[in-house]
C-alpha cells in the first residue's frame, strides 16, 4: 500500500509542525525515506530510496 500525493503532503507538513527547526524537520523526514529540495516552483518532496520527485509543497 503506497501513499498518495495528499498523504505525503499531510505527513510532511505534520512533521514540520512537530519540528523545532528546519534541520530537525529534514532529519525526521529522512526517517520516512523522504527528502526536501528547493526548486523554482517551491519545495519538492523527494524519495531517498527511489531518487525521484514525489510532489511539491508550493512556494517556500
Amino acid at each position: 500500500m503506497g501513499l498518495n500525493t495528499q498523504d505525503i503532503r499531510t505527513l510532511v507538513m505534520r512533521e514540520r509542525d512537530l519540528s523545532v527547526s528546519e534541520r530537525e524537520w529534514k532529519f525526521r523526514l529522512r526517517g520516512y525515506g523522504f527528502g526536501i529540495r528547493d526548486s523554482d516552483e517551491g519545495r519538492v518532496v523527494t524519495s531517498l530510496l527511489g531518487k525521484r520527485d514525489l510532489c511539491t509543497l508550493g512556494a517556500a
